[in-house]
């Protein structure tokens, strides 16, 4: 090799390792302004009875408490429902609503893409199976929608309004990423009136699941999604357990009780699917 050839040849990888790191990161919370309007006088209320139906028919609750959608079995009504649906909700001139009426569809749009972009691809082993591009798994920077005009990613919705907007830690139990390792898809579309109650459940549901948060030899396991989202739930350590302590149940509580720290995180990308 060259003397010229060994640096050009080294810098090419430190690129290709810069690239492929920068799409492990978890994207930091940043508003789209674009996003920010609504009206807090507006009384419109969305229709999301679509989507609850659609989910009585194919989400299914397992006696290891992690709801499975039955990908296989979504038939080509079905299928088209699920895209009118998406096809409703892109119509809507959502500025125009109030917060709450604003939460609950752009939650409800996120997690009816991700499972319309996994029906695309199915069958698959993990939803990072799904590319959005050069060095990129999974289909979060996909232009998947168009709303009022503007093609938008599922990023786009999760990380520059959804975060950015509520700044609430419990969004991250309601945004579903069709896999094991993730909060509980929920059996049931989010209002204006239950998102309150929705988020509170999931997140003591996920809490004190083992996808959550686990005590092991007075170690504290938790879920990656405490990592990588650790500026949502405190900034550090301290933060992410007095949060789990919050949502803890008697016996999760007692086990935090001597717990300062976090001594490990995991999670399981394989897909969500009915067995």
């Amino acid at each position: 090799m060259n003397g010229w050839q060994r640096p050009a040849s080294l810098l090419l990888s430190i690129l290709l390792l810069g690239l492929a790191t920068q799409t492990l990161a978890a994207p930091s919370a940043k508003l789209w302004q674009r996003w920010n309007a609504f009206d807090p006088d507006s009384i419109a209320v969305i229709d999301h009875s679509a989507w609850n139906r659609w989910l009585a028919v194919y989400l299914t609750g397992g006696g290891d408490g992690i709801n499975r959608v039955a990908y296989d079995r979504v038939s080509a009504d079905d299928r088209k429902q699920l895209k009118d649906y998406i096809e409703a909700l892109s119509a809507v001139a959502i500025s125009a609503y109030n917060r709450a009426e604003q939460r609950a569809y752009w939650i409800n749009l996120y997690n009816a893409l991700t499972i319309d972009i996994v029906l695309e691809h199915y069958p698959l082993e993990s939803i990072r199976d799904i590319s959005s591009g050069l060095f990129s798994s999974g289909p979060w920077r996909l232009k998947l929608a168009r709303i009022e005009n503007e093609k938008l990613t599922l990023d786009d919705i999760e990380h520059r309004i959804l975060r950015p907007i509520w700044r609430d830690p419990r969004i991250h139990y309601a945004v579903n990423c069709a896999s094991l390792g993730c909060p509980n898809l929920q059996p049931l579309a989010f209002t204006a009136d239950n998102s309150e109650s929705l988020l509170e459940q999931a997140a003591r549901d996920f809490v004190n699941s083992e996808r959550g948060a686990r005590v092991v030899d007075g170690r504290l396991e938790v879920s990656s999604i405490y990592h990588w989202f650790e500026e949502d739930f405190g900034g550090d350590d301290a933060g992410v357990i007095a949060h789990l302590r919050q949502y803890a149940d008697p016996e999760l509580s007692a086990a935090l009780s001597n717990i300062d720290r976090i001594d490990d995180h995991d999670y399981d990308w394989r897909i969500n699917a009915a067995k």
